[in-house]
């Protein structure tokens, strides 16, 4: 079976490299954060430009969307964390942080974690807008989150290499992973959990034995140069990696073969490093640049 991938959109708008997307809680809808400090709402049945959703004076690249509050989490670089109900549009809080970067969100039962470019993952306790927690690992950049409730584990990837693994609910060290030549800036379980993918500046792509202490599985020359971003689509059949390379890749799930690359040459892709990448569903891909623009594109299987 071979794919096909057909751009649909292209999204302008913003004044400056657009660093992240989400969902929302109506599927034919995704929001974007950007260097401009802009958060918009985009709708794929309308090509018109976005709806402001809010405006930062700093650039935002964390953004999260909290489906079962259905409120987005927008990380101010320097500044802090600001809180969109998306029923009312309007900021229902923000919390102050340290001034550094802020690279990525997650959100777990009651709790928010945030990864710093000071080195801390910041534990939030989001009832009551509360600090719980600073996991201070490394001296050098959080890059990456991602959260596997099945072993009760946090991961994080690191400017310094690495993928450390804290205890999800004590928030204690469990594993360190030297686990790249260069920054960790993505991580992702596979839907079971039984799989940590994480790329890297060093353009590897490697797969982690979750439930056997972390043992290296699988290790890749996915891209030219920095992964920027690992997204597995709803089934979890297909992983998608992008790059600052300019491409997004397609690859399977099961034997991590590659399946098919999106590129400027080939598909009127992206100019300029790819920063993010998000499925609608099964067969919508978003994707994010530094070129200013978002790209819709429609994923299908063909037979030969």
């Amino acid at each position: 079976m071979k794919y096909k991938a057909e751009k649909i959109e292209s999204y302008t708008g913003h004044k400056d490299c657009v660093y992240n997307v989400v969902g929302h809680s109506d599927p034919n809808k995704f929001i974007s954060a950007a260097g401009d400090g802009l958060l918009v709402e985009w709708d794929i049945r309308s090509s018109d430009l976005g709806k402001p959703l809010a405006q930062m004076k700093n650039s935002v690249y964390a953004l999260h969307f909290e489906k079962s509050k259905n409120r987005i989490w927008a990380a101010e670089n320097f500044e802090g964390l600001h809180v969109i109900d998306l029923e009312s549009r309007k900021e229902i809080a923000s919390v102050a942080l340290n001034k550094a970067a802020v690279f990525d969100i997650k959100t777990y039962k009651d709790f928010v974690f945030v990864a710093g470019g000071d080195g801390v993952i910041t534990v939030i306790d989001s009832q009551n807008m509360a600090f719980k927690k600073h996991i201070k690992a490394s001296n050098k950049s959080v890059r990456t989150l991602a959260i596997n409730p099945v072993e009760r584990e946090i991961a994080a990837g690191y400017s310094d290499h690495s993928i450390r693994v804290f205890d999800l609910q004590s928030f204690e060290l469990k594993k360190q992973i030297m686990a790249h030549d260069n920054s960790v800036f993505s991580i992702s379980y596979t839907p079971n959990f039984k799989t940590l993918i994480s790329g890297s500046r060093d353009a590897r792509l490697k797969m982690w034995d979750s439930t056997s202490n972390y043992e290296l599985k699988e290790s890749l020359v996915a891209h030219l140069f920095t992964i920027n971003h690992i997204e597995l689509n709803p089934s979890g059949k297909l992983i998608a990696t992008c790059s600052m390379d300019k491409s997004i890749k397609l690859w399977d799930a099961k034997n991590y073969k590659l399946l098919k690359v999106i590129d400027q040459a080939r598909h009127a892709g992206h100019g300029t490093s790819v920063n993010r990448v998000y499925w609608l569903n099964e067969e919508s891909l978003i994707s994010a640049s530094d070129d200013r623009s978002l790209s819709l594109w429609k994923i299908g299987q063909y037979t030969s």
